[in-house]
């Protein structure tokens, strides 16, 4: 049984999940042991549904003897985690050496990359689109008769540039090969939000019922989140990310930013009716995966990163301290699991003062407050560094409370 299809169908929302395989075209590798655990670890966000509800992507076979090993690492190892996919050109040898990678795996796939419009098509097998597209379907064939139990899916590149007829066309030829599902790329990232999901209307109004639709958005304009959610509400299900949105050149959307809207606005984003999981997911998970996916891989979390960044859950400044729920959109203790921290800045007040001071073991007296308070400031601006480390403000604060006495 496809579980994916079978999800899709059902209005669940499947993600495919690409860090391992578009991620390496950010010029990241994640070694075979890492990609196991970063797919076990996707699919725990889900329990024992994680196969229903995430395709992960583990690598490309074809590169070279190392990756198509990797592949088969995955889909052995993180078997029954989630659905594991290989990614092939649309080649009869590349699309075997795909098949072959995750054979005998549980819920394995495989997915073909098949240029959509002219442009592409012209560039990626020097045909027309037409042809290229009738080629796919004959691919289809071949992978189904190759081993049935793997399913079959396929990306068409550049969708967001080809005829919506001609891709609609296909996409029901495709899926009457036996296709499991048929992806829409905006390889370059170069749509608006409104052309996404016109794309995505057209093609599904365009086709049969029985085929089943995914979305791969990249994000050369930023609008890689904003277009998947698009698609999401032209009714796709089945969406692309990464974690941290690491892909080929600006990247996609990012794991943790879909899922998490997903799991907190499902009825605004699909609809009030909309029953998103069959397990939905855990949010307190992703910081975690994130945090491993950074170190793996060498993109930084950053203070301004969403959901998972260093700045989530800091406070640093008077007000906020005061009442941090006036200043947030959800409260990431009892979201994400991520406790609150108080840091000391050049913004800080009395009260931040005194706050990181207790933390570090220290009362302070109004005066004591006063002078740290000064010094913090001044520090800041000194080293040109906003947070004042919590070792150097210990030493001071030891030296003034020695000076003038601990407060009662």
């Amino acid at each position: 049984m496809d579980v994916v299809r079978q999800s899709a169908r059902a209005g669940r929302v499947v993600l495919w999940e690409e860090s391992a395989r578009d991620g390496a075209q950010a010029k990241t590798l994640m070694s075979p042991q890492f990609r196991v655990r970063l797919a076990r670890e996707t699919g725990r966000i889900f329990g024992a549904d994680g196969p229903r509800h995430v395709v992960f992507a583990a690598g490309f076979p074809a590169v070279c003897a190392e990756e198509f090993e990797a592949v088969r690492r995955v889909a052995v190892e993180a078997e029954g985690a989630v659905s594991v996919a290989a990614v092939c050109r649309g080649a009869r040898k590349d699309m075997e050496q795909a098949v072959a990678s995750v054979r005998g795996s549980r819920h394995a796939r495989v997915m073909v990359v098949v240029p959509a419009s002219e442009a592409m098509a012209r560039v990626m097998v020097h045909r027309p689109a037409a042809e290229a597209l009738q080629a796919g379907v004959e691919l289809v064939k071949a992978a189904r008769d190759l081993d049935e139990s793997v399913a079959v899916d396929v990306c068409l590149a550049d969708a967001s540039r080809a005829d919506a007829s001609l891709m609609a066309h296909c996409a029901e030829a495709l899926t009457a090969a036996g296709a499991g599902l048929v992806v829409l790329a905006d390889t370059v990232g170069a749509q608006l939000p409104a052309a996404c999901r016109d794309m995505f209307e057209a093609v599904r109004a365009g086709c049969g019922e029985e085929v089943v639709l995914g979305s791969h958005l990249h994000n050369d304009l930023g609008l890689g989140l904003a277009n998947t959610l698009a698609a999401l509400a032209a009714g796709v299900r089945v969406v692309s990310g990464s974690w941290l949105g690491i892909a080929e050149r600006a990247g996609m959307a990012a794991t943790e930013q879909l899922l998490f809207l997903l799991a907190r606005h499902a009825p605004e984003l699909l609809g009030p009716d909309s029953d998103a999981w069959w397990t939905g997911p855990d949010l307190t998970r992703l910081p975690g995966i994130a945090r491993m996916v950074a170190e793996e891989t060498g993109v930084p979390l950053s203070v301004t990163t969403p959901i998972v960044g260093t700045g989530v859950g800091t406070i640093s400044t008077g007000t906020p301290f005061v009442h941090p729920e006036l200043f947030q959109p959800y409260d990431p203790a009892a979201v994400l699991g991520v406790q609150p921290r108080v840091l000391l800045t050049q913004l800080a007040s009395a009260r931040v003062v005194t706050a990181v001071a207790a933390r570090l073991g220290h009362r302070l007296d109004p005066g004591q407050t006063r002078a740290a308070l000064a010094w913090a400031k001044s520090r800041a601006f000194r080293t040109n560094r906003a947070v004042v480390d919590d070792a150097a403000f210990a030493d001071y604060l030891d030296g003034l409370t020695h000076t003038t006495g601990s407060a009662p």
